[in-house]
């Protein structure tokens, strides 16, 4: 865990630290070669390579956490019920935390995205 991102989960109320610890190491364990990092101030992984691209962040404020797969389209094409959601993200709370099945369906939904071709 960089400095960085060790920061701001010290920096979290005890029930949000456990959940975000939790969430990371889920995380982690999906994305064993990822690189941890900050990204839009907050902790996440990109894809190994010096262009390697933000798989999936995470964050948490006053009332949940957040899981946020760095794009727009990934979160509307999944069912995340009975998790509220925006079009970025999916939100929790530390009583509730989102299943791993869940969130291995979003981050490989995100791989997939990541993995198709640029359109020219």
């Amino acid at each position: 865990m960089s400095a960085e991102v060790a920061a701001y989960i010290a920096a979290l109320l005890p029930a949000f630290r456990d959940a975000a610890l939790t969430l990371r190491a889920e995380i982690a364990a999906l994305l064993p070669d990822h690189i941890e990092c900050m990204s839009y101030a907050m902790p996440g992984f990109r894809a190994p390579g010096k262009a390697g691209k933000m798989v999936v962040g995470y964050a948490a404020f006053k009332h949940h956490l957040g899981l946020y797969p760095h794009s727009g389209s990934i979160i509307p094409q999944i069912n995340c019920a009975p998790f509220k959601t925006s079009r970025s993200g999916v939100l929790f709370t530390p009583d509730s935390p989102l299943p791993p099945a869940l969130i291995e369906q979003i981050i490989r939904a995100r791989q997939r995205e990541l993995a198709k071709p640029a359109a020219k």
